[in-house]
Protein backbone atom coordinates (compact mmCIF):
# COMPACT_ATOMS: atom_id res chain seq x y z
CA UNK A 1 0.00 0.00 0.00
CA UNK A 2 2.97 2.60 0.70
CA UNK A 3 4.28 1.86 -3.12
CA UNK A 4 2.94 4.95 -5.26
CA UNK A 5 3.81 3.73 -8.85
CA UNK A 6 4.51 0.27 -10.44
CA UNK A 7 6.78 -0.14 -13.87
CA UNK A 8 7.24 -3.86 -14.69
CA UNK A 9 9.22 -5.19 -17.70
CA UNK A 10 8.54 -8.73 -18.28
CA UNK A 11 5.83 -11.59 -19.96
CA UNK A 12 2.21 -10.33 -21.14
CA UNK A 13 0.96 -12.95 -18.41
CA UNK A 14 2.97 -11.55 -16.08
CA UNK A 15 1.86 -7.69 -16.67
CA UNK A 16 -1.61 -8.68 -15.86
CA UNK A 17 -0.53 -10.28 -12.88
CA UNK A 18 0.76 -6.89 -11.76
CA UNK A 19 -1.79 -4.78 -13.01
CA UNK A 20 -4.42 -7.03 -11.47
CA UNK A 21 -1.98 -6.67 -7.73
CA UNK A 22 -1.70 -3.00 -8.34
CA UNK A 23 -5.55 -2.21 -8.95
CA UNK A 24 -6.20 -4.63 -5.64
CA UNK A 25 -3.99 -2.73 -3.62
CA UNK A 26 -4.20 1.21 -3.52
CA UNK A 27 -4.96 1.47 -7.24
CA UNK A 28 -0.85 2.64 -7.96
CA UNK A 29 -0.51 3.21 -11.69
CA UNK A 30 1.45 0.91 -13.41
CA UNK A 31 3.84 1.00 -16.80
CA UNK A 32 3.84 -2.30 -18.32
CA UNK A 33 6.80 -3.07 -21.01
CA UNK A 34 5.81 -6.37 -22.40
CA UNK A 35 5.52 -8.97 -24.82
CA UNK A 36 5.62 -8.88 -28.73
CA UNK A 37 5.47 -10.40 -32.28
CA UNK A 38 6.77 -8.18 -34.11
CA UNK A 39 6.70 -7.90 -38.20
CA UNK A 40 9.70 -7.38 -39.98
CA UNK A 41 8.84 -6.27 -43.77
CA UNK A 42 11.15 -6.90 -46.80
CA UNK A 43 9.40 -4.97 -49.46
CA UNK A 44 9.81 -6.29 -52.88
CA UNK A 45 12.20 -3.50 -53.88
CA UNK A 46 14.28 -4.40 -50.91
CA UNK A 47 18.67 -4.55 -51.05
CA UNK A 48 18.16 -8.38 -50.43
CA UNK A 49 21.35 -9.03 -49.22
CA UNK A 50 21.21 -6.31 -47.02
CA UNK A 51 17.51 -7.05 -45.73
CA UNK A 52 18.47 -10.84 -45.44
CA UNK A 53 21.17 -9.46 -42.41
CA UNK A 54 18.97 -6.96 -40.78
CA UNK A 55 15.96 -9.57 -40.36
CA UNK A 56 18.52 -12.14 -39.24
CA UNK A 57 19.75 -9.69 -36.42
CA UNK A 58 16.24 -8.53 -35.81
CA UNK A 59 15.24 -12.27 -35.04
CA UNK A 60 18.31 -13.67 -33.47
CA UNK A 61 19.50 -11.14 -31.32
CA UNK A 62 20.39 -12.18 -27.87
CA UNK A 63 19.36 -16.04 -29.00
CA UNK A 64 15.99 -14.48 -29.96
CA UNK A 65 15.57 -13.46 -26.39
CA UNK A 66 14.27 -10.00 -26.93
CA UNK A 67 10.88 -8.82 -26.48
CA UNK A 68 10.95 -6.24 -29.48
CA UNK A 69 12.58 -9.50 -31.75
CA UNK A 70 11.66 -9.27 -35.73
CA UNK A 71 9.89 -12.58 -35.24
CA UNK A 72 7.40 -12.25 -38.06
CA UNK A 73 9.31 -11.67 -40.98
CA UNK A 74 6.97 -11.02 -43.89
CA UNK A 75 8.57 -10.77 -47.52
CA UNK A 76 6.79 -9.54 -50.90
CA UNK A 77 6.46 -12.68 -52.97
CA UNK A 78 8.58 -11.67 -55.95
CA UNK A 79 11.91 -11.45 -54.07
CA UNK A 80 10.64 -14.34 -51.31
CA UNK A 81 12.25 -17.33 -53.25
CA UNK A 82 15.51 -15.58 -52.88
CA UNK A 83 15.02 -13.99 -49.51
CA UNK A 84 14.89 -18.13 -48.20
CA UNK A 85 17.42 -18.98 -49.68
CA UNK A 86 19.71 -16.95 -48.63
CA UNK A 87 18.60 -16.46 -45.10
CA UNK A 88 18.56 -20.20 -44.69
CA UNK A 89 22.56 -19.79 -45.34
CA UNK A 90 23.07 -16.94 -43.17
CA UNK A 91 21.59 -18.94 -40.34
CA UNK A 92 23.62 -21.84 -41.24
CA UNK A 93 27.05 -19.60 -40.87
CA UNK A 94 25.73 -18.67 -37.21
CA UNK A 95 28.41 -19.68 -34.93
CA UNK A 96 26.62 -21.53 -32.08
CA UNK A 97 28.23 -21.82 -28.60
CA UNK A 98 30.33 -20.44 -25.97
CA UNK A 99 29.23 -16.52 -26.13
CA UNK A 100 32.43 -15.47 -23.99
CA UNK A 101 34.95 -17.16 -27.32
CA UNK A 102 35.34 -14.49 -30.15
CA UNK A 103 33.81 -15.09 -32.96
CA UNK A 104 30.79 -16.72 -30.97
CA UNK A 105 27.62 -15.37 -32.12
CA UNK A 106 24.64 -17.38 -30.40
CA UNK A 107 25.03 -18.80 -26.80
CA UNK A 108 22.51 -21.06 -24.49
CA UNK A 109 19.08 -20.08 -23.82
CA UNK A 110 18.40 -18.83 -20.45
CA UNK A 111 17.37 -22.06 -18.59
CA UNK A 112 16.20 -25.25 -19.32
CA UNK A 113 12.59 -24.61 -19.47
CA UNK A 114 12.96 -21.94 -22.04
CA UNK A 115 14.80 -24.16 -23.80
CA UNK A 116 12.00 -27.01 -23.62
CA UNK A 117 9.45 -24.21 -24.64
CA UNK A 118 11.60 -23.10 -27.63
CA UNK A 119 11.57 -26.65 -28.75
CA UNK A 120 7.38 -27.28 -28.36
CA UNK A 121 7.27 -24.68 -30.62
CA UNK A 122 9.82 -25.60 -33.18
CA UNK A 123 8.04 -29.24 -33.06
CA UNK A 124 4.40 -27.07 -33.58
CA UNK A 125 5.82 -25.66 -36.35
CA UNK A 126 7.01 -28.93 -38.27
CA UNK A 127 3.37 -30.69 -37.52
CA UNK A 128 1.48 -27.57 -38.54
CA UNK A 129 3.38 -28.03 -42.16
CA UNK A 130 5.67 -24.98 -42.38
CA UNK A 131 8.67 -25.80 -44.16
CA UNK A 132 12.09 -26.45 -41.62
CA UNK A 133 14.67 -24.77 -43.80
CA UNK A 134 17.40 -25.25 -41.17
CA UNK A 135 17.76 -25.97 -37.58
CA UNK A 136 14.99 -27.33 -35.77
CA UNK A 137 16.92 -28.80 -32.99
CA UNK A 138 19.80 -29.34 -30.03
CA UNK A 139 23.25 -27.86 -30.75
CA UNK A 140 25.55 -30.30 -29.19
CA UNK A 141 24.56 -32.37 -26.03
CA UNK A 142 25.62 -30.28 -23.37
CA UNK A 143 23.79 -26.85 -21.93
CA UNK A 144 21.06 -25.35 -23.85
CA UNK A 145 21.55 -24.28 -27.12
CA UNK A 146 19.10 -24.33 -29.96
CA UNK A 147 20.45 -24.28 -33.62
CA UNK A 148 19.12 -21.25 -35.54
CA UNK A 149 16.11 -21.68 -36.92
CA UNK A 150 14.43 -21.00 -39.82
CA UNK A 151 10.62 -21.61 -41.46
CA UNK A 152 9.27 -20.99 -44.84
CA UNK A 153 5.80 -21.07 -45.58
CA UNK A 154 4.52 -19.83 -42.67
CA UNK A 155 0.83 -19.38 -42.38
CA UNK A 156 -0.79 -16.47 -39.85
CA UNK A 157 -2.75 -19.16 -37.67
CA UNK A 158 0.45 -21.28 -37.05
CA UNK A 159 1.25 -20.60 -33.32
CA UNK A 160 4.77 -20.24 -34.60
CA UNK A 161 3.48 -17.34 -36.23
CA UNK A 162 0.66 -15.95 -33.17
CA UNK A 163 3.04 -16.55 -30.37
CA UNK A 164 5.80 -14.93 -28.63
CA UNK A 165 8.67 -18.25 -28.59
CA UNK A 166 11.41 -15.47 -27.44
CA UNK A 167 14.18 -18.29 -28.93
CA UNK A 168 15.99 -18.32 -32.32
CA UNK A 169 13.46 -19.15 -34.39
CA UNK A 170 12.51 -16.95 -37.59
CA UNK A 171 9.46 -17.11 -39.22
CA UNK A 172 9.05 -16.21 -43.17
CA UNK A 173 5.42 -15.19 -44.31
CA UNK A 174 4.78 -14.29 -47.96
CA UNK A 175 2.81 -11.60 -48.70
CA UNK A 176 1.66 -9.48 -52.28
CA UNK A 177 0.83 -5.97 -51.57
CA UNK A 178 1.05 -3.02 -48.95
CA UNK A 179 -2.74 -3.47 -48.00
CA UNK A 180 -2.34 -7.20 -47.31
CA UNK A 181 0.79 -7.31 -45.11
CA UNK A 182 -0.56 -4.18 -43.15
CA UNK A 183 -3.82 -6.10 -42.08
CA UNK A 184 -2.02 -9.06 -41.20
CA UNK A 185 1.27 -7.41 -39.47
CA UNK A 186 -1.69 -5.76 -37.32
CA UNK A 187 -3.84 -9.37 -37.11
CA UNK A 188 -1.98 -10.18 -33.54
CA UNK A 189 -2.52 -8.95 -29.97
CA UNK A 190 0.56 -7.23 -29.91
CA UNK A 191 2.02 -4.36 -30.90
CA UNK A 192 5.77 -3.57 -29.74
CA UNK A 193 7.86 -2.61 -33.09
CA UNK A 194 8.38 -3.53 -36.59
CA UNK A 195 10.48 -3.15 -38.89
CA UNK A 196 9.88 -1.99 -42.72
CA UNK A 197 13.16 -2.57 -45.27
CA UNK A 198 12.68 -0.50 -48.76
CA UNK A 199 13.81 2.01 -50.58
CA UNK A 200 10.76 4.05 -51.21
CA UNK A 201 10.18 6.67 -48.98
CA UNK A 202 5.99 6.68 -49.73
CA UNK A 203 5.91 2.83 -48.80
CA UNK A 204 8.14 3.27 -45.90
CA UNK A 205 5.46 6.61 -44.72
CA UNK A 206 2.64 4.46 -45.17
CA UNK A 207 3.59 1.78 -44.07
CA UNK A 208 5.00 3.43 -40.32
CA UNK A 209 1.44 5.31 -40.07
CA UNK A 210 -0.36 2.24 -40.52
CA UNK A 211 1.60 -0.16 -37.95
CA UNK A 212 -0.33 -0.29 -34.93
CA UNK A 213 3.21 -0.88 -32.43
CA UNK A 214 4.77 1.91 -30.56
CA UNK A 215 8.00 1.72 -32.64
CA UNK A 216 8.66 1.43 -36.30
CA UNK A 217 12.49 1.07 -37.33
CA UNK A 218 12.91 2.12 -40.84
CA UNK A 219 15.97 0.40 -42.88
CA UNK A 220 16.90 -0.48 -39.60
CA UNK A 221 16.44 -2.67 -36.01
CA UNK A 222 17.04 -2.11 -32.24
CA UNK A 223 18.18 1.04 -32.75
CA UNK A 224 17.40 2.65 -29.19
CA UNK A 225 18.51 6.40 -27.89
CA UNK A 226 17.39 7.77 -24.68
CA UNK A 227 15.43 10.33 -25.98
CA UNK A 228 13.37 8.13 -28.11
CA UNK A 229 10.34 6.46 -26.13
CA UNK A 230 9.87 3.04 -26.02
CA UNK A 231 6.81 0.95 -25.24
CA UNK A 232 3.95 -1.14 -27.30
CA UNK A 233 0.27 -0.92 -28.55
CA UNK A 234 -2.38 -3.37 -27.38
CA UNK A 235 -0.81 -5.82 -25.20
CA UNK A 236 2.50 -5.28 -25.39
CA UNK A 237 2.11 -2.63 -22.94
CA UNK A 238 0.78 0.81 -21.24
CA UNK A 239 3.54 4.09 -21.29
CA UNK A 240 6.43 4.35 -22.66
CA UNK A 241 10.00 4.20 -21.26
CA UNK A 242 13.13 6.80 -22.31
CA UNK A 243 12.28 10.45 -24.00
CA UNK A 244 9.81 12.74 -22.12
CA UNK A 245 6.96 10.72 -22.39
CA UNK A 246 8.17 8.42 -19.71
CA UNK A 247 8.52 11.04 -17.14
CA UNK A 248 4.70 11.72 -17.67
CA UNK A 249 4.40 8.50 -16.19
CA UNK A 250 5.82 9.84 -12.49
CA UNK A 251 4.41 12.87 -12.34
CA UNK A 252 0.77 14.07 -10.88
CA UNK A 253 -0.76 16.97 -12.04
CA UNK A 254 -2.18 19.41 -9.27
CA UNK A 255 -4.64 22.37 -10.14
CA UNK A 256 -4.47 25.06 -7.40
CA UNK A 257 -6.95 28.06 -7.81
CA UNK A 258 -7.09 31.46 -6.37
CA UNK A 259 -9.40 33.99 -6.47
CA UNK A 260 -7.68 36.82 -7.11
CA UNK A 261 -10.17 39.98 -6.53
CA UNK A 262 -9.93 40.88 -2.74
CA UNK A 263 -8.37 37.50 -1.48
CA UNK A 264 -9.87 36.35 2.64
CA UNK A 265 -6.34 36.84 3.60
CA UNK A 266 -5.30 40.39 2.51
Amino acid sequence: MDVDKLSFTGSTDTGKIVLELAAKSNLKPVTLELGGKSPFIVCEDADIDQAVELAHFALFFNQGQCCCAGSRTFVHERVYDEFIEKSKARAMRRVVGDNFKAGVEQGPQIDKEQFEKILRYIRSGIESNATLECGGERFGSRGYFIKPTVFSNVQDDMLIAKDEIFGPVQSILKFKDLDEVIRRANSTRYGLAAGVFTKNIDTANTLSRALRVGTVWVNCFDVFDAAIPFGGYKMSGIGREKGIYSLENYLQVKAVVTPLKNPAWL
